[in-house]
């Protein structure tokens, strides 16, 4: 069956348009967090902020990213530029390992001494930056579903919008009951949350940047898929990769069988046929061996 990634392609300008807005709320919202919890003494508001801030610099990569993928391919990119947007997700979700395990870190100090903390603060900022978070991960919901670059803005917002939650409920807590212990106690569970999240998703980014195979691929169907075609006897050499996030690339050797080199054109338009229809691969790259030339010791996988 074919894969069919059902993807919102929203028009460039009104994806960028949506990007730059996001950006610009992070940026206030995280100078006027930071300002709160020095202030207020709380150290999960100032997890927030910098979780904000790592989301303001999320957005500025990601709006570089999408801008330069969108560059045609060239002499020194002879695939494009499309990639750039992987590599851009792989920096975020990186980014958002380091901030997890400061902030457990700083909370664990926290824990063992706590501080006074302004409840009120805590609360009013909190708020603020939970409307701000959920407009932000609604701006980038719709563009999400097609992009590794836009998902991870995504989660980063979706977890600022939870995160804000915990913040205000602590402050809350400290309001009501005077719990100190709640602030830091919060940002480390504020960090957990940050650290499951990238580490869930850091490993497909990881994955298309190794040039992996396409992981709702099966490649040894595809091989004897081919090997399947009329006219083919052999098929060694073979390599998957994903060229961009949903694009999935195949190469390979096929050895023709004896007296059939003459009809190799239509033999190359059926093998081409099926990897689109029966697998979504419309990339493909094949190269002809005789028999009585082909690779000798040859592997299914690899050039061993």
């Amino acid at each position: 069956m074919p894969h069919n990634h059902d993807h919102a392609h929203l028009d460039p300008d009104s994806g960028d348009k949506r990007v730059a807005i996001a950006i610009w709320a992070n940026g206030v919202l995280t100078v006027a967090q930071v300002a709160g919890g020095i202030f207020a003494g709380s150290l999960a508001l100032i997890a927030d902020a910098l979780h904000n801030f790592s989301d303001m610099a999320s957005l500025v990569i990601a709006f570089g990213a999408r801008k330069i993928a969108r560059r045609p391919a060239d002499a020194r990119m002879t695939f494009g530029y499309a990639r750039v947007e992987i590599v851009a997700a792989l920096i975020n979700y990186t980014t958002l390992i380091l901030i997890g395990f400061y902030l457990i870190y700083e909370g664990g100090m926290r824990t063992i001494d706590p501080p006074e903390v302004k409840g009120w603060y805590v609360v009013i900022l909190g708020g603020v930056a939970l409307v701000v978070d959920t407009l932000t991960a609604l701006l980038t919901y719709s563009m999400q579903k097609g992009s590794v670059n836009i998902r991870a803005l995504f989660l980063h917002n979706l977890s600022d919008a939870l995160a804000s939650v915990a913040v205000i409920v602590g402050g809350t807590l400290i309001i009501l009951y005077d719990i100190r212990w709640v602030d830091p106690a919060i940002t480390i569970l504020i960090a957990l949350y940050i650290l499951y999240l990238a580490f869930t998703e850091i490993g497909g980014t990881i994955r298309i940047l190794m040039l992996g195979s396409p992981p709702d691929i099966d490649t040894d169907r595809v091989i004897n898929a081919v090997a399947e075609v009329d006219g083919v006897e052999e098929v060694h050499h073979a390599h998957f990769w994903q060229m961009q996030e949903y694009a999935a690339a195949f190469d390979t050797h096929i050895v023709i069988s004896p007296g059939r080199w003459d009809d190799i054109e239509n033999i190359k338009s059926a093998i081409k046929a099926r990897l689109k229809d029966e697998f979504g691969v419309e990339h493909s790259t094949l190269e002809f061996e005789r028999p009585d030339r082909k690779h000798e010791d040859t592997q299914k996988y690899g050039h061993g």
